[in-house]
């Protein structure tokens, strides 16, 4: 079924979890490169992220190299209250090269079983942070197509960001609000700059689920990725094809990975000065 339009994503089907209880157990955690992976099924990540509100993030295979010169990425990837084991080629490489397994946990996935769970579509204070004009109306009519509570001011188009990212204007609507979930639809290295950044800002505490291109793939305005595709970790090869000028380079940096992981294995990469 193609993704790549409102119209022929038209009979998308929500996960039929909708009256799953809060209460959860939280599985064990695997700890790759530093960094403390969720060991439990997409199912209970949500259930995490919706009983204990935090910043959700799901780190894809090009982001690994961040950790070593970025510090305020570091710092948000170490200090995130869930991250979820999204890189196929990362959960591959821990397999063989460590002999240990964990649950792969696509963006993709998780964005599908939260939108099914009844208490999230019925919120009326989800804020979506998107990246463009583009992106906000697209994902506005999708929502309202399928029956989400969402209007133009549920929707913030997020600047364009440097190396630090901060944004008061952002916080004082976050605050104004009271959102209780903030879904963060920006590349990965921006988005859980500014999901950590929020939850450093915001005087309560909402579920801040950095999701990346997820939603773009769901509402129509990034390139389809097809069930099979995720489940069998091709969806960065179908955004390759799709725009090789844009992924190449960030595909390319995902090739330092084995070499991380056979250095390092559970331990924290030093930062390179």
């Amino acid at each position: 079924m193609s993704l790549g339009s409102r119209r022929l994503y038209s009979n998308f089907r929500l996960p039929s979890s909708d009256f799953r209880p809060l209460v959860c157990r939280v599985p064990a955690t695997q700890r790759i490169l530093g960094l403390e992976f969720f060991g439990g099924t997409v199912a209970d990540a949500v259930d995490q992220a919706l009983s204990h509100p935090g910043l959700v993030v799901a780190p894809s295979g090009t982001c690994f190299t961040r950790l070593q010169r970025d510090e305020i990425y570091r710092a948000a990837m170490i200090g995130a209250d869930l991250i979820l084991p999204d890189s196929g080629f990362m959960v591959l490489l821990w397999r063989l090269l460590r002999r240990r397994r964990i649950n792969r946990i696509s963006g993709l996935a998780y964005l599908k079983e939260l939108l099914g769970r009844e208490e999230f579509r019925r919120n009326r204070s989800v804020l979506w942070v998107l990246p463009n004009e583009h992106a906000a109306d697209t994902t506005i009519s999708w929502l309202q197509d399928h029956g989400f509570l969402t209007t133009a001011d549920n929707c913030y188009v997020a600047p364009i960001f440097g190396s630090e990212v901060a944004d008061p204007v952002l916080v004082d609507r976050i605050q104004s609000s009271q959102a209780g979930h903030i879904v963060i639809a920006l590349s990965g290295g921006v988005q859980e700059k500014l999901g950590f950044y929020l939850r450093e800002k915001c005087a309560h505490r909402p579920a801040i689920h950095c999701i990346g291109a997820a939603l773009g793939f769901i509402t129509g305005y990034q390139v389809a990725i097809p069930t099979w595709a995720d489940r069998f970790y091709l969806g960065w090869l179908l955004r390759l094809l799709a725009n090789p000028r844009k992924f190449l380079p960030r595909a390319m940096s995902a090739f330092a990975l084995p070499r991380l992981i056979l250095r390092y294995g559970e331990v924290l990469p030093p930062v390179k000065r």
